[in-house]
């Protein structure tokens, strides 16, 4: 099990990194090239985070993603989730890419990778996956310990799409209007170039898979109780993510979109994290699991 946490964390560094030399990139180089003469092998490095670097950051981060469920949650909950937020997420992308619903009239454009039927670059479907189990392991950490009723399973259900919804935000803004965009809006909407319509498509989108996997994981005593030292890691990864975006939304004076992100989004995820269970012995069972199931499935038998 070492070498999965040394590899969740290289992958985890790759992929900060990664995000921080694409920001120095689009921010820095791109309005200045002529920095590019001072820096050994410029042009060339700068050519392929140009072909390469937004591929690089998504796959790093699902790898880090992948390694963490693995080990925290087990295969099993980690495959269910990844095929239902690869599914449904792609399934809107084309959609949206073909019809404007349930987004919006928008095209992408290159720096994300093969496109899938011409249309969505394969990554976009991935990077669903790995900020959306991130939103919805957190919303379960801080929430489902308040209570197991379903109230509470609804209630951080719509978290989770809540705080994925937020991350759009100031991503949309970044990607669309950058020096460099990776997608473009037909007709650009009244929320800073976004139309209202594509925070619906998102949060919609978002619960679908995410409940999917909420029935899915019933009875599956490793995804509840997770502490707040295991939810760190998606902690980090929802905040350097937001992070990358709010950076490049500033840089535009894009600002009440990242006002809003923090207020709906960084706020929310943090409280789940502070919420959520500080030891391994506070532990909320699944509704209709017994504490001698939940014994027996870790492992544990009476004497």
């Amino acid at each position: 099990m070492g070498w999965l946490i040394h590899a969740e964390k290289w992958c985890l560094r790759g992929h900060i990194i990664s995000m921080a030399f694409g920001l120095a990139g689009l921010l820095w180089v791109m309005p200045h090239p002529e920095i590019l003469e001072y820096l050994p092998a410029g042009p060339t490095l700068y050519r392929w985070s140009l072909a390469g670097g937004g591929v690089a950051y998504i796959l790093m981060g699902l790898v880090a993603v992948c390694l963490y469920c693995y080990r925290t949650i087990g295969l099993k909950a980690l495959m269910t989730f990844l095929i239902a937020a690869v599914a449904v997420s792609l399934s809107s992308e084309l959609l949206g890419t073909s019809t404007g619903l349930p987004f919006g009239e928008y095209s992408y454009l290159n720096g994300l990778g093969y496109k899938i039927a011409g249309l969505v670059p394969f990554t976009i479907p991935l990077s669903w996956f790995y900020l959306g189990i991130s939103c919805y392991l957190l919303a379960r950490g801080g929430l489902l310990k308040l209570g197991g009723s379903r109230f509470w399973s609804l209630l951080a259900l719509a978290t989770g799409a809540l705080l994925l919804m937020s991350w759009d935000f100031v991503l949309d803004p970044a990607m669309s209007q950058t020096a460099m965009p990776f997608w473009y809006w037909h007709t650009p909407g009244a929320f800073f170039g976004m139309p209202y319509q594509n925070f619906a498509g998102w949060f919609v989108t978002g619960l679908t898979f995410m409940t999917i996997a909420a029935v899915s994981w019933r009875g599956n005593s490793r995804v509840h109780g997770l502490t707040r030292s295991q939810l760190t890691m998606p902690l980090i990864i929802y905040i350097a993510n937001f992070t990358f975006a709010m950076v490049m939304s500033l840089a535009g004076e894009i600002y009440p979109p990242v006002l809003l992100g923090l207020l709906v989004g960084v706020l929310p995820a943090l409280l789940c994290w502070l919420a959520a269970p500080a030891d391994s012995s506070v532990v909320m069972l699944p509704m209709g699991v017994s504490p001698l199931d939940a014994m027996t499935a870790a492992g544990i038998s009476e004497s």
